[in-house]
């Protein structure tokens, strides 16, 4: 009983990446205050997208993958988001990691009735370079190209607290 018991605390802390853990700052990859590391990706209509293409936007650079509860929970959220920051220098920039790639994601979206601005690194050199440690994980860059915010973990990004730290960044 005692290694069961072990072996399942184990587990938890290996799958702590995707969990349903509010947010947090982590001190491993890309710091806050430091200049983020270039973002070469391609959108699902197979269109590149560089993260020097938007300089003097603000981005919200999200890590996120189908098959995670933390993930899918936040979705409404940054729909919402999206959605009232369209028309203000903002982009949001959503990274599968989903091993499917495309299929996997159109596949979600269709049966879920989703949808994010997404895009598909598949080397998966993007999240090595910000040292993604799970999923959800999401940068904030200031219009500067300078990482303002590193979360861990999900977030109702449609909170007034979070529009309110945004919108400081847009000015």
């Amino acid at each position: 009983m005692k290694r069961l018991v072990l072996l399942i605390c184990c587990l938890m802390m290996i799958v702590s990446g995707c969990s349903k853990e509010k947010s947090s700052v982590s001190s491993a990859g890309v710091r806050e205050k430091s200049p983020a590391p270039e973002v070469n990706v391609i959108s699902m209509d197979n269109q590149q997208l560089t993260l020097a293409s938007l300089k003097g936007k603000v981005v919200l650079l999200n890590f996120w993958a189908t098959w995670c509860p933390p993930c899918r929970e936040e979705i409404p959220s940054m729909m919402k988001l999206n959605s009232f920051m369209a028309g203000k220098p903002f982009q949001m920039v959503c990274i599968s990691v989903d091993e499917g790639g495309k299929k996997a994601v159109e596949e979600f979206f269709r049966n879920s009735g989703f949808m994010l601005p997404t895009y598909f690194d598949p080397s998966g050199q993007v999240a090595r370079n910000f040292g993604v440690t799970g999923v959800p994980e999401t940068f904030v860059i200031d219009r500067q190209g300078v990482v303002a915010k590193r979360v861990i973990g999900g977030l109702d990004w449609s909170s007034p607290e979070v529009i309110a730290f945004l919108e400081g960044l847009m000015k």
